[in-house]
């Protein structure tokens, strides 16, 4: 650390009661921005450039802002290992998985260090490697599959395939890229490689020339100020709304005498108020770095070839009116955290599915464990993890049986009665995840309890309640109701939907064969599920549907996952009983013989 940088930030620091690194952390933010600026008025003719420009303020940044010279070391460790991984090993089919234990198990001792430390005031590096992790993960990944040939690999492997091993600069340069550095976003070696040579910003030729985004001089990269301020001034806000709330709602206010005082209202109230908090310090920062990769250019997701209108949300992370306003926990997911979803789902869980099988059970744990790995061994964080399974086995249920109720038969159309159930949706999944993240926020066993404790541990009894509904009677109740009201309505629902599917008036009805009706029901789930009907499956195509794919390592439909693990196992005792060694026969003379050596 150069030693005339920390004086102010100590200085202020003791002034308003904030440790010196945060301090640090937010300016490190707001100095990307004009560092982006510089970064991409470098001639696109100089990739090399950049590279070094990047690499060296990323150097800068860990050990001349915040001294962490472990931490540098640490980055190198992960990314040369990584390298020389997938350099050495790129013809084995085990080289992404050797890359990915060895990047998780790395990072996964600098986690136990940091709880054994447990000091959230100070800056570390398990942040910047729990980025890192995504991002030299997924290289590893897209090297495999550089070396596969096109039928086994679908559109979004080919799109981040590595045919060649980038050079040594172009790699660290990724590494060390300085507006991502410390919390992200993550983003593929892929996307890095055509913003440093600028294919990235190739306007397609169905573009109207009149309609390409302006640029400065001679550069590709379109003009990103406006944009990107916006999200400077925006996340900045929500980083000053966190500084306000938190004197008065901060986690650990839930295990405060004070909290106890108020009516059971007022505690949920007091909850929710915790919830949106903590949820506003990660907008902000978010907000902030995803800014300066905007500015820099690397945001670019294309133009609108009608309007001309430029979109900046590729290394979007996160929706904060989604979040607050999610009626379901799909919403609430969905715009939470969107990159890290992102790698889960395409390196993780659709990786360790065998090409030309959909996901199941497996894909799912497989998730599940590493995304609570990835995040580290606080208990709180299985707490959560475990109990947002249950909740959405149970609002997907709800959401299934109920919400039909709430549109009309026919149409689909909601019903004037659906605002006040969107009403109840929205407050059930808000009161819900805040008291689900929780533990997320205290991290300890005893403390995650007792604040459960005190709101009476209302999420966790109305989820258990739900769930022992629907595996009741009162699931096939709801079921025949809505068939009946359905009928009423001159409408038949598919038998083979079991209820779920939207139904057809008996007015359209049609003769169609049942060839043709098949063709256009797989078309339309190819359609749904972004498959090629005409092309090979491939693993990453082998997908059920969005719906089933985890959020977070949540499973989409936990309840439909574990019938089918459990169908599994059925079949495979099944096979095993007819197979000889554990049928009636083998049982019956294996205990025919140990009886015969017991009278000899």
């Amino acid at each position: 650390m150069i030693p005339f940088i920390h004086t102010p930030f100590a200085y202020l620091g003791s002034k308003i009661g904030v440790s010196p690194d945060e301090l640090k952390l937010i300016f490190s933010f707001f100095l990307s921005y004009p560092l982006a600026g510089l970064l991409k008025r470098v001639p696109d003719s100089r990739p090399h450039l950049k590279n070094f420009f990047c690499l060296s303020i990323g150097v800068f940044y860990l050990v001349g802002l915040f001294d962490l010279w472990v931490g540098l070391r640490t980055v190198l460790i992960s990314s040369i290992g990584a390298y020389s991984i997938a350099k050495f090993l790129r013809g084995s089919p085990y080289m992404p998985w050797i890359g990915f234990v060895f990047l998780m198990g790395h990072m996964s001792v600098n986690h136990i260090m940091r709880q054994r430390l447990n000091d959230p005031s100070t800056i570390d590096i398990t942040g910047a490697q729990m980025v890192l992790v995504m991002k030299l993960s997924a290289f590893c990944w897209n090297v495999a599959d550089g070396v596969l040939p096109d039928d086994h690999l679908s559109d979004f492997q080919k799109d981040r395939r590595l045919k060649e091993l980038p050079s040594l600069l172009d790699y660290f340069g990724y590494v060390f890229f300085f507006p991502s550095l410390m919390i992200g976003p993550a983003f593929d070696f892929a996307e890095y490689r055509r913003w440093l040579d600028t294919t990235m910003f190739d306007v397609p030729k169905t573009v109207d020339p009149a309609k390409k985004p302006p640029t400065r001089r001679k550069r590709k990269i379109p003009r990103s100020g406006t944009p990107a301020m916006i999200k400077l001034v925006t996340g900045f806000s929500w980083l000053m709304l966190f500084i306000w709330l938190s004197t008065w709602f901060s986690p650990e206010s839930l295990l405060g005498d004070g909290f106890v005082s108020h009516n059971f209202i007022v505690r949920l109230l007091f909850l929710h108020m915790v919830g949106i908090t903590a949820r506003a310090k990660y907008y902000g920062v978010w907000m902030m770095t995803e800014g300066a990769c905007i500015l820099s250019g690397l945001g670019y997701n294309g133009v609108d070839p009608t309007t001309g209108k430029v979109s900046w949300d590729r290394l979007q992370n996160i929706r904060p009116m989604g979040m607050e306003t999610a009626q379901n926990t799909k919403a609430y997911l969905d715009n939470w955290n969107i990159n890290t979803s992102k790698w889960l789902r395409n390196y993780v869980y659709l990786r360790v599915t065998p090409r030309g099988k959909k996901p199941g059970f497996g894909a799912t744990l497989a998730t599940f464990t590493t995304s609570a790995f990835w995040h580290g061994f606080y208990p709180g964080y299985y707490l959560s993890f475990v109990l947002a399974s249950f909740i959405q086995a149970a609002a997907k249920n709800v959401r299934r049986h109920v919400r039909p109720f709430f549109l009309d038969p026919k149409t689909q159309a909601p019903l004037p009665s659906k605002k006040w159930y969107d009403l109840a949706s929205w407050l059930a999944t808000q009161l819900t995840f805040n008291f689900a993240v929780c533990p997320f926020l205290l991290l300890g066993f005893h403390e995650s309890i007792t604040a459960w404790s005190r709101v009476y541990f209302y999420a966790i009894i109305h989820t258990a309640v739900a769930l022992a509904f629907f595996s009741s009677p009162g699931k096939k109740w709801l079921r025949k109701t809505l068939e009946k009201r359905n009928a009423k309505a001159g409408v038949v629902t598919s038998a083979s939907s079991g209820g779920r599917g939207r139904g057809r008036s008996s007015d359209e009805k049609t003769n169609s064969s049942v060839q043709n009706g098949t063709a256009q029901g797989a078309m339309g789930t190819a359609a749904l599920l972004g498959e090629n009907l005409n092309q090979p499956s491939s693993r990453a195509d082998s997908t059920d549907s969005q719906s089933r794919s985890p959020m977070l390592g949540i499973s989409g439909d936990p309840q439909g996952e574990l019938d089918e693990a459990l169908e599994e196992f059925k079949k495979e005792m099944e096979s095993r009983v007819g197979g000889g060694a554990f049928s009636a026969t083998g049982l019956r003379d294996s205990l025919r013989g140990e009886a015969r050596e017991r009278a000899v």
